[in-house]
């Protein structure tokens, strides 16, 4: 894929999720349900949310940071079930709002990328390694992996 096939292949993940979202939106009495040892459709959203927004931090320091910065993973178990952190129980409608609004903004710095800035790179806490191609590949995907455990957590 070319680096426009890649921004629009994820700007179609990002429908992707916001559509499953839409409708763990309309069936509210169902966002606390999970698949056995899994998490809610509330908390995949509050994940993504997270996700979405250190990914976009991740993105702008592999470009801008000289390579082999530090790329600083997160225990997102943890995050999940940090109270302050509302996983549990806080409404869906604002981490909704950053999701689109983080890859959005991401988007467009996507657009602007040429062959070269792939191959810029950091080293992640967790992983090694890590080039823009790397993240470019794990979160044009990311969100329809949890679109589907959501619409699996919902059924549960």
């Amino acid at each position: 894929m070319n680096i426009q096939e890649l921004c629009d292949d994820y700007a179609d993940a990002t429908e992707d999720f916001l559509r499953a979202a839409a409708v763990a939106s309309g069936q509210p009495d169902r966002l606390d349900r999970h698949v056995e040892g899994g998490w809610s459709a509330r908390q995949v959203i509050h994940h993504v949310a997270d996700s979405e927004t250190q990914s976009s931090i991740r993105l702008r320091r592999l470009l801008a940071e000289p390579s082999g910065s530090l790329i600083q993973g997160y225990d997102e178990d943890t995050w999940s079930r940090t109270p302050s952190l509302g996983y549990q129980d806080l409404p869906i409608d604002l981490p909704l709002a950053v999701i689109g609004a983080v890859r959005s903004a991401t988007l467009a710095v996507l657009r602007r990328l040429d062959a070269s800035d792939l191959d810029r790179f950091g080293e992640h806490s967790e992983s090694g390694r890590y080039d823009v191609a790397e993240w470019v590949e794990i979160y044009r995907n990311h969100p329809r992996y949890h679109a589907q455990q959501l619409l699996e957590a919902l059924e549960a």
